[in-house]
């Protein structure tokens, strides 16, 4: 059971990336996605949660607005648009995969504890 996260890089503020994350060895439609990010010394934070039917979302107040989740069920991939990116947003992102249901609606709580697969990580620097 493997995710591998990728998109990130360098951007000047009010700029977009887009993050991907691929599973492998999971059944991705009986999976909730959520991605977080982390700065280092600080807490790793909760951004955005997608359900396993993929029509329930969640966003952190941080990112509401301006950051859309999405998952592709045949491609076993989730994505993190990220468009209007502030200085603030530089961090390491991560997703990261908690068994639910078969396509439900459910949104896990989206905190650290509640997802056992993780990907490895993808650095956003945005510059002012």
């Amino acid at each position: 059971v493997q995710l591998q996260a990728s998109g990130g890089g360098v951007v000047q503020a009010g700029g977009s990336l887009r993050l991907s994350c691929v599973g492998s060895g999971l059944l991705w439609d009986y999976y909730a996605i959520s991605w977080f990010r982390q700065v280092p010394g600080k807490e790793r934070e909760g951004l955005s949660c997608i359900s396993s039917s993929g029509f329930n979302r969640f966003y952190a107040d941080s990112v509401k607005g301006r950051f859309t989740i999405s998952r592709d069920v045949a491609k076993n991939t989730a994505f993190l648009q990220m468009d209007s990116l502030k200085p603030e947003d530089t961090a390491i992102y991560y997703c990261a995969a908690t068994r639910v249901k078969y396509n439900s609606e459910y949104i896990p709580p989206v905190n650290p504890d509640t997802f056992g697969v993780w990907g490895q990580g993808t650095l956003v620097t945005v510059s002012s």
